[in-house]
C-alpha cells in the first residue's frame, strides 16, 4: 500500500462514492426533459432505459476479470473516468438510438465503476474496527440529493441538459483524478477466479433477494418519480425536480439515522419498518391526486429505501465465508439486477396500462421485503 492513512484512505473512497452518485441523479434530474425532447412514450423510453442493464450484464464478466488481475484503484479511476465521460454524452444525444447507445456505456461504465469503489470499500473497511459500510452509502445519498438540487437549479435557469452534464462531467473527473493518490492500493487476488454470474452461496440467497427487491423499488424512483409528477398529475419540471429532491433527502436523512435505529430495535425490525414504509410510500402515490400529499408518499418511500444495502451488507458479512469480500460482492451485482431490470419493464406496464398500475406493482415488492426479512434466522444483535 502506498503511504496514506486510512482516514485518507476512507475520504478517498467517500469521493468516489459521491462521484457516483452526483453524476446518476445529474442525469436522473434531467429525465423529463430529455424524454419530452425527443417525444417518447412511456413503452418507448422503457425500452431506452433497458440499455442500461444490458450493458451492465455484458460488462459483468469482464469486469470479474479485470479485478482479478488488475489494482481496484485502477479499475475505479478507469471506470470513473468512463462514466464521467458517457454522461457528458447523454446530454447531447439528439436522437433516440444515439441515446440507447449511449445508455448502454453508461451501463457498462457504472458497473465497471461501482463493483470497483465498492471493492475498496470492503479493503478500507478492513483498517477500521468498527463498522463504517454504511457511512459511504449515505455519502453515495447525499451526493444524490446534491446532484438533484444542482438539477434543479438548472432546469429553473433553463440550462439545457447538454450544457449541465457536460459541467458536472469535467468537474468530476478533476476530481476523480485528484484523490486518486489517496486511493487503497490493493493488489490483485489471482488465487481467487471469481465468476460474476455465479449465484450468491445458498446463506446469501435471502439477502440477495431482499437487496434485488430494495434496489428494484430504489431506481425506480430514480428514472419515473420525475415522470409521474408530469404525466399523472401534470405538475411543471420544476415540480417534478423538488419531488425526486424531496425522496432524496428523505433517503438521506434516513441513512444518517439508520445506525441509532438498528442499535435501538435490531436490523431485522429495521429491514421490516423499511419494507413497510415503502409500501405505503408507493400506496399514497398511487392513491393521491394531490402532488403534496404526493411528496409525502415520496418523503416514506425515500425513508423505506434509506438503510438497507447498508445492513444487508452487515447481515451477510457475519456470515462464515472463506472470502466475506466476494460474497458481498455478489450479493451486491444481484441487487444491482434490480436496480436496472425493474424500472424499464415499468414503462412497458405504464404503456400497456397506466403510470399508476406499475407503482402499484411496485408497493407489492416492499411488502415482499417485509415478508423476507421475517425468514433472516442469523443473529443480528
Amino acid at each position: 500500500m502506498n503511504d496514506v492513512s486510512p482516514q485518507r484512505y476512507r475520504i478517498a473512497n467517500a469521493v468516489y462514492f459521491f462521484i457516483s452518485g452526483f453524476g446518476y441523479s445529474s442525469w436522473t434530474s434531467r429525465i423529463p426533459g430529455i424524454k419530452e425532447s425527443l417525444k417518447l412514450n412511456d413503452a418507448h423510453f422503457g425500452t431506452l432505459l433497458f440499455m442500461m442493464p444490458v450493458g451492465l450484464i455484458l460488462t459483468m464478466p469482464f469486469t470479474g476479470k479485470l479485478l482479478d488481475h488488475f489494482k481496484s484503484r485502477t479499475i475505479m479511476l478507469i471506470g470513473t473516468l468512463m462514466y464521467n465521460l458517457v454522461l457528458a454524452c447523454l446530454g447531447f444525444s439528439g436522437l433516440t438510438w444515439v441515446l440507447g447507445i449511449f445508455l448502454f456505456f453508461f451501463g457498462s461504465s457504472r458497473n465497471l465503476m461501482n463493483l470497483s469503489i465498492n471493492a475498496q470499500a470492503i479493503g478500507v473497511q478492513t483498517l477500521y474496527s468498527r463498522s463504517i459500510m454504511s457511512s459511504f452509502h449515505a455519502v453515495w445519498s447525499m451526493a444524490g440529493f446534491a446532484g438533484a438540487a444542482f438539477g434543479y437549479l438548472m432546469v429553473s435557469f433553463n440550462i439545457i441538459p447538454a450544457w449541465h452534464l457536460l459541467g458536472v462531467s469535467l468537474v468530476l473527473s478533476v476530481i476523480s483524478l485528484y484523490y486518486y493518490k489517496d486511493a487503497l492500493d490493493q493488489k490483485p487476488d489471482h488465487k481467487n477466479k471469481r465468476s460474476i454470474f455465479a449465484l450468491p452461496p445458498k446463506g446469501m440467497l435471502l439477502f440477495s433477494l431482499i437487496c434485488f427487491s430494495y434496489m428494484a423499488c430504489e431506481n425506480t424512483m430514480y428514472d419515473w418519480s420525475g415522470i409521474y409528477i408530469r404525466q399523472v398529475l401534470h405538475g411543471s419540471k420544476a415540480t417534478a425536480t423538488i419531488a425526486f429532491v424531496v425522496y432524496m433527502v428523505a433517503m438521506t436523512c434516513g441513512r444518517l439515522m439508520g445506525d441509532r435505529m438498528a442499535d435501538r430495535f435490531g436490523i431485522k425490525r429495521v429491514l421490516a419498518s423499511s419494507g413497510l414504509l415503502i409500501t405505503l410510500g408507493f400506496t399514497i402515490t398511487v392513491l393521491s391526486s394531490y402532488i403534496p400529499l404526493t411528496f409525502l408518499g415520496y418523503l416514506f418511500t425515500g425513508l423505506g429505501v434509506s438503510c438497507v444495502v447498508p445492513f444487508v451488507f452487515s447481515l451477510a458479512g457475519k456470515i462464515p465465508m472463506s472470502n466475506p469480500g466476494a460474497a458481498l460482492a455478489s450479493v451486491s451485482s444481484l441487487g444491482y439486477l434490480g436496480f436496472l431490470l425493474v424500472p424499464p419493464m415499468i414503462g412497458y406496464v405504464a404503456q400497456a396500462s397506466s403510470l399508476r398500475l406499475s407503482f402499484a406493482i411496485i408497493a407489492v415488492m416492499g411488502l415482499l421485503m417485509v415478508r423476507l426479512s421475517t425468514k433472516i434466522r442469523i443473529q443480528t444483535e
